[in-house]
């Protein structure tokens, strides 16, 4: 069995692995035990009751968080003509066509969010197994195919969060950092859970929301009370 540091050990004193917490008190605990020197981002992890490996209970999506993410993104766009200019204008990072495509092939990936938009996608197409490891592949699910590439840039810099549940059912996000406030935290999970919620597949059945856990990177995961999240 692995030894466990004294950092981790003091992290952990005052949890109670066994007891689900209101989640306020849940971001308190998580908040005051991140003591390292950067500042930790406040992560959470929701068991759905879903099996992911039938194409009618896939979840998937978006969610711009009201407070942001407190992460700097850079964002690259796809496109051409006015499109290429009004994505500058709203303050993507790279914007290109042709040329973007080139780089990407090449392996010159300079960025954290890509969009495109609709008439580029044959070519950015061919990008598919580059950028879909990554999960940067641009999607019209997650609004990352879109004529509205404005709205779209503006979104990726102030703090939308894509979502897509994993082979055991569980949706990992990160939902700001330890110096947000608790209030900014609490409401970037409430958005974050009604974004899932609303995304429920026509195929869940049962109990769709069925664990949550927040966390800081370096620190203990504290389980959630579901009755203080869900239907709020």
């Amino acid at each position: 069995m692995a030894k466990v540091g004294k950092r981790i050990r003091a992290a952990r004193e005052g949890i109670d692995r066994n007891k689900v917490y209101p989640l306020t008190e849940a971001i308190s605990l998580v908040k005051e035990r991140a003591k390292t020197k950067f500042d930790e981002t406040v992560e959470i992890a929701i068991n759905l009751g879903v099996d992911p490996r039938h194409a009618d209970q896939m979840v998937r999506g978006v969610c711009v968080l009201p407070n942001g993410t407190g992460k700097s993104v850079r964002v690259a766009v796809f496109a051409r003509g006015d499109k290429a200019e009004e994505a500058k204008a709203a303050g993507a990072d790279i914007v290109g066509a042709e040329e973007l495509v080139e780089e990407v092939q090449s392996g010159k990936i300079d960025f954290d969010r890509c969009i495109a938009t609709p008439d580029m996608m044959p070519l950015v197409g061919r990008l598919g197994k580059v950028l879909g490891p990554r999960g940067l592949m641009p999607n019209p699910k997650v609004g990352t195919v879109t004529p509205d590439v404005k709205s779209a840039v503006r979104d990726a810099k102030g703090g939308a969060v894509q979502f897509r549940v994993e082979k055991a059912g569980i949706v990992h996000a990160g939902v700001g950092k330890v110096s947000f406030t608790e209030e900014a935290i609490t409401q970037n999970v409430k958005a974050l859970i009604d974004a899932i919620q609303k995304a429920k597949p026509a195929g869940a059945k049962g109990s769709y929301l069925r664990r949550i856990a927040v966390s800081s990177t370096m620190g203990p995961g504290v389980k959630v009370d579901l009755a203080t999240v869900a239907g709020e």
